[in-house]
């Protein structure tokens, strides 16, 4: 068998081809990216409290009956909104009318003796007059020896009786008076008793809270609906005993409330004094603005400024979070850096920085989308 002949000159080639030098890798490097930096610097930092609490109403009532009766009707829900005198619940109140009916007939019954009694006051008034005229003259015989004693006396008598007759008619006339008012206030209380069978919205609502329906037993004083007046609204929060001092009625703070996700400016209305023994907070109550969407039970967190102190700060938009860890991109030596940061309140478009940065470093600010620890980076004056 013969073997393959390859020319010298061709043999040479191929190891020329494959014994030369290396290709020379070419160093790529990558592109800066310009970035705009701002120097971390202490500042004057709000000094602020903060506090959980809870909305509740300004004015809120608690509907029972003030007479016992079955219930007839019910005529609101919870959630419904009332107006001020519009009618929620009615009372089998037969028996009340029943009442009325006969106060009313006790007045009719004393009315209608007033004309007899007025009749027997004139007769008598009459018969007074007649015996007085008649004593006059009498007297005038009498002392003119033209009559006897026993005429004289006879006279006087009919005049004593007549007035005893006309002072028992006027009693008898102020009796039946006194009657008639006594009448008239037993019927405005039938009537008054009766009008507890319809209860009415003592203002303008919202029912929160309804524990009757038709047929049910009404007690008095027994819870029947609870009513909260519309658009009054506060949140009460406990605070620590020892910030005592530093808040006062008619300071403003701030209010976030989570389920409306809204920052609210409030005043302090009203500060209990008295200190839960086992809290040691004392309760701040802080009106709200009539927002149509705050409901009584909302959760809420009040900020309290109280005074300014020196703070390491930094723009919030120079923040990077991700998950439960926060940093900042730095600039050092033409580099970004990531420093780790702890972070504390915020304030005017800033964050307060605790650890991690010191004041002078530049932190770059707006972060750009894609720029990473390590990455060039060009200093935009």
């Amino acid at each position: 068998m013969k073997r393959p002949f390859f020319p010298l000159s061709a043999s040479l080639m191929l190891l020329a081809s494959c014994g030369g030098e290396p290709h020379k890798k070419e160093a790529v490097t990558a592109a800066s990216v310009t970035v705009q930096v701002v120097a971390a610097s202490e500042v004057e930092w709000p000094e602020t409290y903060e506090a959980t609490g809870t909305v509740r109403a300004r004015a809120s009532a608690v509907i029972s009956s003030r007479v016992m009766g079955y219930i007839r009707d019910v005529k609101a829900q919870a959630g419904d909104r009332v107006t001020q005198g519009k009618l929620l619940i009615v009372l089998d109140a037969r028996d009340l009318d029943a009442q009325f009916r006969q106060a009313e007939a006790a007045v009719h019954e004393a009315h209608s003796a007033m004309p007899e009694v007025e009749s027997a006051v004139a007769a008598a008034k009459a018969q007074l007059d007649l015996a007085e005229v008649t004593l006059r003259r009498m007297k005038d015989l009498f002392e003119k020896k033209s009559i006897s004693n026993q005429e004289f006396d006879e006279a006087s008598t009919r005049w004593k009786a007549a007035e005893a007759n006309h002072r028992m008619t006027l009693a008898r006339r102020e009796q039946l008076a006194s009657k008639i008012r006594q009448a008239e206030e037993a019927l405005e209380a039938a009537r008054i008793m009766r009008s507890y069978s319809q209860i009415a919205a003592p203002f303008t609502g919202v029912v929160t809270d309804k524990r009757v329906n038709p047929g049910d037993l009404a007690t008095p004083g027994a819870p029947l609906l609870t009513i909260e007046r519309e658009g009054a609204y506060r949140l009460e929060a406990p605070v620590a005993e020892s910030r005592l001092a530093q808040i006062r009625p008619g300071q403003t703070a701030s209010i976030v409330l989570e389920a409306l996700d809204k920052k609210i400016e409030a005043r302090v209305s009203e500060i209990v004094p008295a200190v839960d023994a086992a809290s040691r907070a004392y309760t701040v109550k802080l009106d709200l603005p009539a927002l149509g969407q705050i409901r009584s039970g909302m959760f809420g967190r009040v900020l309290f400024t109280l005074g300014a102190r020196k703070a390491l700060a930094v723009p919030a938009a120079a923040v990077i979070e991700r998950g439960q860890l926060q940093s900042v991109l730095v600039t050092e030596d033409g580099v970004a850096r990531t420093r780790l940061v702890t972070l504390g309140t915020s304030a005017g478009g800033r964050r307060e920085v605790l650890s991690g940065v010191s004041a002078g470093d530049k932190v770059i600010v707006p972060v750009p989308a894609g720029l990473a620890d390590g990455a060039r980076v060009e200093v935009r004056p």
